[in-house]
């Protein structure tokens, strides 16, 4: 009897997955491409793309790093992070919130973005719908889409603040059955932060609904008079994710956490053993240290404070006056449907033209983004003051 044999079908052009194909482009990303290019012909160019705060780390934290790179062992830890980071972690929700966290509950991971990937794996299952805000930070339909779950936009009004509500949720809910909600304060695009009370109806409107509920807690740290207030005080099983890249300037550290209810830790550890082994080791040690540089945290805060009032006080002149409340963060989201219909293509022009790079307001909303632009003022002062110059120029 001949063996019959069988072939695998073969590939005949170069094609991605398709969970890679449903990914868009991130916007700010290709800007600052777009802004280096300009750069490296000598073009000056003033940087209002992306989140990436302008001061260095901490002193303690890099003197802490170059001290645990002196000693030449850089191992790998625990998949849940170093005990002494973990505790250090939960102590920060006594000493802030008044919010009372074990250690064991306290996962910590490669920034925040890992800290999605394995909330999402860990709590919901192909298929699964999970509110995000619209606008919104534009990763996390990225990442459920790659995951095999569905972002359901929950779209933000002007008569709600640009925040979300407990309404907002029920009627979504309603149109198309949900298994989580994901919100954002002090949010990004628009720094915009939700009122201790609406955070405590939307945590009670999730319970109610039956819906995992995840708070992205990156920005706190950075309020301009404007309590923030963590969603553990509001509900002990939310999921918070939080990170060391922007309070306290440490970005390129990779460096971040989770709060997760008990009975989910150990699906995490499990994921994260598998998907990182570990966070690095370096960047934990110097998180470590960041919790006691509370002086220059908030010098770097006051700064921003000072770049939001300049650009405040100065945008209604150049026609970019209505913004979504900037209650936190370092960004303003202007409405330039005064002055376009058409985000993207403003941008550009203002890069080439003003050299100042922001971002299309596309990268956070498909639907209304064509009309807005984001612009970070993490940079320096001086930095914001030459913007305000370069578009009094353009747009006048």
């Amino acid at each position: 009897m001949t063996k019959r044999m069988t072939q695998s079908p073969i590939l005949t052009v170069n094609q991605s997955s398709r969970r890679a194909a449903r990914v868009a482009p991130f916007l700010a990303m290709d800007v600052m491409s777009a802004a280096a290019a300009r750069e490296a012909r000598g073009e000056g160019v003033v940087h209002m793309e992306v989140g990436q705060p302008s001061a260095p780390a901490p002193r303690a934290v890099i003197a802490a790093a170059q001290s645990a790179l002196a000693s030449g062992a850089l191992p790998y830890t625990q998949a849940l992070g170093l005990p002494s980071l973990r505790e250090r972690i939960a102590r920060h929700y006594a000493e802030t919130y008044g919010v009372s966290v074990s250690p064991s509950r306290i996962v910590v991971t490669t920034g925040s973005s890992a800290g999605f990937v394995l909330a999402f794996l860990a709590l919901f299952d192909a298929g699964a719908r999970i509110a995000v805000p619209q606008p919104g930070y534009p990763a996390y339909r990225s990442l459920l889409n790659a995951l095999d779950l569905i972002p359901a936009p929950l779209t933000l009004r002007d008569a709600d603040r640009f925040a979300p509500t407990g309404a907002a949720l029920r009627a979504l809910h309603a149109r198309a059955a949900l298994s989580g909600l994901l919100v954002m304060s002090p949010a990004n695009p628009s720094g915009t932060v939700i009122e201790p009370e609406r955070l405590a109806d939307l945590c009670a409107t999730a319970r109610e609904l039956g819906l995992r509920f995840i708070s992205d807690e990156i920005y706190h740290g950075l309020a301009y008079g404007m309590p923030t207030d963590t969603a553990l005080r509001y509900d002990d099983e939310a999921i918070v994710i939080n990170s060391f890249s922007k309070t306290w300037c440490m970005t390129g550290w990779r460096i971040g956490w989770m709060v997760v209810p008990d009975w989910l830790a150990r699906p995490v550890e499990r994921l994260a053993q598998n998907l990182y082994i570990s966070a690095p080791y370096l960047s934990q040690v110097a998180a470590l240290a960041a919790f006691d540089a509370v002086e220059e945290v908030e010098a770097v805060r006051a700064g921003y404070a000072a770049n939001r009032a300049l650009l405040l006080d100065a945008f209604p002149g150049l026609g970019l006056g209505r913004t979504h409340p900037a209650d936190g963060a370092f960004y303003l989201y202007a409405d330039v449907s005064n002055l376009t219909d058409d985000a993207s293509a403003f941008c550009r022009r203002m890069l080439d033209e003003a050299g100042v790079a922001a971002t299309p307001g596309l990268d956070f909303d498909a639907v209304d983004g064509g009309h807005h632009v984001r612009f970070s003022f993490a940079g320096s002062q001086a930095d914001c003051v030459d913007a305000v110059r370069r578009l009094k120029g353009w747009l006048r």
